[in-house]
């Protein structure tokens, strides 16, 4: 027996009857009929079930073992093995014989059963690759599903709070981050909390057309450089930020108590320890300062 509750063994005509005929009322049930010597039935077996485990209940696995049912096997006409049937409303509505590669046995039930949902890492993941996109909106609408199911999750909450930071939602974003406990996710925490900071920043800062034609007049304008960066930063300009950063504490460390440098470690809190752009920018400071 599987420890699944999705999963299990069929025996007996009476079994078959409720466990697979009434059940299929209700969700989808496909039957593998199998045997103990048959190989290509234990290489299809595992296969078939992490296919039902997928789909969360949605679908249904029978195993009946043709050895020990030979009255099932006579009643739907079965002549060779491994054959697996799908049964909906009470009738057997496709399936196929011999082993099958997982991409025909998904063709095969999806016109039958409804697609499973995907799992939370994944939705996490996708938000994630849509907002460092652009794609706010769509990365919040994804996000949003998953605190539907979870609302604890930490990585969840803090990608949340990013969105609605670049919404201009600056209050209810930090109330978020504010929640979020424990250090598992403090990396992550900490560039939220700097997004939060820069977008603040450039909310009280000078027209980035201001800021460029004081540049243009003194390139030396310590003052412009970083408001500048800042307001670089809250548009994700994060290359030219970085950049602007990087010169700025080159020429004049000092400047407003080192906050260049202050402000390069935000940005590598803001995007992370493995982005091309950390990497590269920590190795230019760390050769600037030795």
């Amino acid at each position: 027996m599987s420890d699944t509750p999705y999963i299990f063994d069929v025996s007996g005509a009476a079994n078959f009857e409720q466990l697979v005929i009434q059940n299929s009322f209700h969700k989808p049930v496909l039957v593998d009929f199998w045997a103990e010597w048959c190989a290509p039935c234990k290489a299809l077996m595992p296969l078939l079930a992490q296919i039902a485990e997928g789909y969360q209940g949605e679908l249904l696995l029978a195993k009946v073992d043709c050895d020990a049912e030979q009255d099932i096997v006579a009643r739907f006409g079965i002549r060779s093995l491994p054959t697996v049937v799908l049964f909906k409303d009470g009738q057997p509505v496709d399936g196929f014989a011999g082993a099958q590669p997982e991409s025909a046995i998904r063709a095969m039930l999806q016109p039958h059963v409804a697609e499973p949902p995907a799992p939370q890492a994944d939705l996490l993941q996708d938000a994630q690759a849509l907002f460092a996109d652009g794609r706010i909106g769509e990365a919040e609408n994804l996000i949003k599903q998953l605190l539907v199911e979870d609302n604890e999750n930490a990585a969840a909450l803090i990608l949340y709070a990013r969105c609605l930071a670049e919404r201009g939602e600056l209050g209810e974003a930090e109330t978020l981050l504010d929640a979020v406990k424990g250090d598992e996710h403090k990396q992550a925490l900490a560039g939220a909390r700097a997004q939060l900071t820069f977008l603040r920043q450039a909310a009280d800062l000078p027209e980035v057309a201001s800021l460029k034609s004081r540049l243009a007049q003194n390139g030396e304008d310590d003052e412009a450089a970083y408001q500048l960066a800042i307001q670089q930063l809250a548009r994700q300009q994060y290359e030219a930020a970085l950049d602007a950063l990087l010169k700025l504490f080159v020429r004049n460390r000092g400047y407003a108590d080192g906050v260049a440098h202050k402000s390069l470690l935000q940005v590598f809190d803001l995007l992370g320890n493995d982005h091309p752009l950390v990497t590269t920018y920590r190795r230019k400071l760390y050769q600037a300062i030795y």
